[in-house]
């Protein structure tokens, strides 16, 4: 039975990335708008799903799968709703970027060493750099910067991305 709705549940998945394919169109030209599309959905890149792309395109499965791993933007492992994105360069490191993280992993619960939530709600990430050192220490919450901050600062901006997502 298991296997069943497994094998259903890959189908139902195909059967997206069949749209979306569509949606995009079958040129290679269209793989980064497809893998764009399939991220928004998944919220991650599956291996099954990028090989199945790379038939349906009709290119290397390398071609795919070096896309996939090319660009930050795209993950291989699945990411919770809300990526939180600690800046770890010089400027941000010095102005004490580690206590922000450990007030972030305290708030939403994840361990050292553990990126997501178990619930899938949060993702932590650090990043080489921002592009704001003036702002730092700099953190992004999905899109949105928040400069200046400090353990408090990035609690509330935490709270606040709560209370706007109950509304």
């Amino acid at each position: 039975m298991a296997q069943a709705v497994a094998t259903e549940s890959t189908e139902r998945s195909f059967q997206r990335v069949l749209q979306i394919i569509e949606e995009c169109g079958t040129k290679e030209s269209a793989l980064i708008p497809i893998l764009q599309k399939v991220q928004d959905e998944y919220r991650y890149l599956p291996q099954e799903i990028l090989a199945f792309i790379a038939t349906a395109l009709d290119v290397p499965p390398a071609t795919v799968f070096g896309v996939a791993t090319f660009y930050a933007q795209f993950s291989l492992e699945p990411k919770g709703k809300y990526i939180i994105r600690v800046c770890d360069g010089t400027a941000c490191h010095v102005r004490g970027n580690k206590t922000i993280i450990d007030a972030i992993r305290n708030k939403v619960g994840l361990k050292e060493g553990q990126k997501t939530t178990k619930d899938m709600r949060y993702t932590l990430e650090t990043v080489s750099c921002l592009g704001a050192c003036g702002l730092a220490p700099a953190v992004v919450i999905n899109d949105k910067i928040f400069g200046h901050m400090t353990p408090d600062k990035v609690v509330s901006a935490i709270d606040d991305l709560e209370k706007e997502v109950a509304k």
